[in-house]
């Protein structure tokens, strides 16, 4: 298994775990009902919003929700253990995450590509070339992708 995908997995097995006891804290039970499965989708939607970069991700509707129960309820109880709510919530969040990832790639290879570009194209400019000229391409193209990211993060926040 790649090491981008048992991240991701450690990640979303950190994100249920908590959620899950939070939800079944709550409501005292150890099981969650359709009504407490979609308080949990809620909180971890919440917490891919807010912690992982890229634009807003919306939760699946109801519906939605109904219809992956019936996939991950193996045991046919009418409700989501924890090992059930691990796979419920890979299936409702892999294209997520794909998004992410995608996102993160971009952002770690084209940048620091474009940067170099930049600087060559910034030889001409009077007093700003030859201070782009003199920063080292490891400090230029790391400056660029920060400045990149931040304008992201800023962007994703509006």
């Amino acid at each position: 298994m790649c090491a981008g995908k048992e991240w991701r997995q450690k990640q979303i097995r950190k994100i249920t775990d908590r959620v899950f006891d939070r939800v079944t804290n709550q409501v005292g039970r150890a099981n969650l009902t359709f009504e407490d499965l979609y308080i949990a989708v809620l909180l971890v939607y919440n917490d891919i919003n807010k912690h992982l970069p890229g634009p807003h991700f919306d939760p699946p509707s109801k519906d939605e929700v109904r219809a992956t129960i019936q996939e991950c309820d193996l045991n046919l109880d009418g409700e989501i253990d924890r090992e059930e709510f691990v796979q419920f919530i890979q299936r409702q969040t892999s294209d997520t995450f794909i998004v992410v990832s995608q996102g993160l790639i971009i952002t770690l290879v084209v940048a620091p590509t474009v940067a170099m570009a930049t600087k060559r194209a910034t030889e001409g400019v009077p007093g700003v070339g030859k201070v782009v000229q003199k920063l080292p391409n490891s400090i230029y193209a790391s400056l660029v992708t920060l400045a990149v990211v931040l304008f992201q993060k800023s962007y994703n926040d509006v």
